[in-house]
């Protein structure tokens, strides 16, 4: 087998007494599923300075569809998105805050993810 060099692997562990191993050879448009990956951005709040943090997210794509159906909504939905299914919450202090502002950042840290109905307590939920 051919593995183009922009291929992704992913190790995927299920915990239990059977542990199954998925190697994934393909970028994102081919990859289906969930998984736990590195994820950098920049923490920012009024009256503070930004601060780039490195922490884990969930990424992939799960299986999705729509069929038309006779009777009102006249549609039939199965939309999953991948999101958290546990997290550790973490906090970060950002620098340079005015003195009636608090330095503190909250944010999530993804140790494992799946595919499920999206909420928007955890998830920015857009719809196209």
């Amino acid at each position: 087998m051919h593995l183009h060099p922009l291929s992704l692997s992913v190790l995927l562990l299920i915990a239990g007494a059977a542990v199954m191993c998925v190697a994934v050879t393909t970028t994102l448009q081919g990859f289906r599923g969930c998984a736990v990956r590195e994820f950098s951005f920049v923490a920012q709040k009024p009256g503070c300075k930004g601060l780039r943090i490195t922490t884990e997210a969930c990424w992939g794509r799960c299986h999705t569809w729509e069929k038309p159906v006779l009777e009102p909504p006249y549609i039939h939905r199965h939309h999953r998105v991948c999101t958290y299914s546990r997290t550790r919450h973490m906090t970060a202090r950002l620098p340079g805050c005015q003195p009636n502002v608090s330095p503190l950042y909250h944010y999530p840290i993804a140790l494992h993810c799946h595919c499920s109905v999206c909420s928007t307590q955890d998830t920015e939920c857009e719809t196209f």
